[in-house]
């Protein structure tokens, strides 16, 4: 940290990026995208949105539901002010929530019936709902952000894959593991397509203490199997790259993981990052997570070609 510039700078500002619930660049075929067979995976799954949406969507569904049994018996709710479909829908809603105010109750056998299941229904509708809020709230998560896009520049006189990710957490994470694993595609002799996943070796795979930056670094050498790509080859659209990032979080005491995934075209060859650690007129630290995924061209290359790669 001893060579980190000082403040004041204007640097070029660019936001930090999360990483997509899913890689996008694969369509699946033959599976079903919503599998209801399995409606508690389906709701944890879930984004925040669509989560609330759909308890919105269930909450009016059973609602609307019992108000309509109600409305089909006149006086099955009695002291209704004005009876129809609305003001039994909020009987219902009462009942549901097994709240009541007093004023409306059931007015014949038909009604308790239905008031009475209805009060089972909204129990166990209750039960689940707070159980999946539950589950959503306490599921450990990593909050790793990661640069839009990966580098090649030389490093040591080499050519580097590089790939910078942050800790976004106020915490330090400890133990924190990566791995970075290429999507490969061959052709056997027979005239076969197979893809595999091979490992990129990292320079530095195992990180004591990730409390800001950290610049994943994989060498391209004759052993690499991005040796020979450059921005123009032919196969660089095939090309995917895995990023896994595994540490312990001190705050929930539990081990927290977190992935990326980078396509071909997505890789910036003869670009780097640009400085994000400083120091303060204190001697502070200071790390710039907008500058997370700032470029400038290597000066090493110049042309945007990167040692032997073109």
């Amino acid at each position: 940290m001893t060579g980190a510039p000082k403040l004041p700078w204007a640097p070029p500002r660019a936001k930090p990026t999360t990483p997509p619930r899913q890689d996008t660049s694969f369509i699946r075929k033959g599976i079903a995208r919503i599998d209801l067979h399995d409606p508690y995976y389906f709701a944890v799954s879930l984004d925040w949105t669509r989560f609330v949406l759909l308890f919105l969507a269930a909450e009016l569904a059973l609602n609307l539901t019992f108000a309509a049994l109600y409305t089909l018996q006149p006086g099955a709710i009695a002291n209704e002010p004005h009876p129809g479909l609305l003001s039994a829908f909020f009987f219902s809603l009462e009942t549901l929530a097994t709240v009541g105010y007093g004023e409306m109750y059931p007015g014949t056998t038909y009604g308790h019936v239905i008031s009475s299941i209805e009060i089972v229904v909204g129990t166990v509708f209750t039960a689940i709902m707070t159980g999946l809020l539950f589950i959503r709230f306490s599921k450990p998560k990593a909050k790793i952000l990661y640069a839009e896009n990966p580098v090649v520049a030389q490093h040591n006189g080499k050519p580097t894959l590089m790939v910078r990710i942050a800790n976004g957490r106020n915490t330090v994470l400890s133990n924190a593991e990566l791995s970075l694993h290429m999507l490969v595609r061959t052709t056997s002799e027979e005239g076969v397509a197979h893809a595999y996943v091979v490992e990129l070796p990292l320079l530095r795979d195992r990180i004591p203490a990730f409390a800001i930056l950290f610049t994943m670094m994989h060498v391209i050498d004759e052993a690499s199997p991005l040796d020979g790509y450059h921005a123009a080859h032919e196969d660089l659209a095939a090309v995917r790259l895995f990023l896994n990032v595994r540490a312990h979080d001190p705050a929930i005491g539990q081990m927290v993981a977190d992935s990326r995934a980078y396509s071909g075209p997505d890789i910036r060859f003869g670009m780097r990052y640009v400085d994000a650690v400083l120091r303060d007129d204190n001697d502070r630290v200071v790390a710039d997570y907008a500058r997370l995924g700032v470029l400038v061209a290597d000066q090493q290359r110049a042309d945007g070609s990167v040692g032997g790669l073109m």
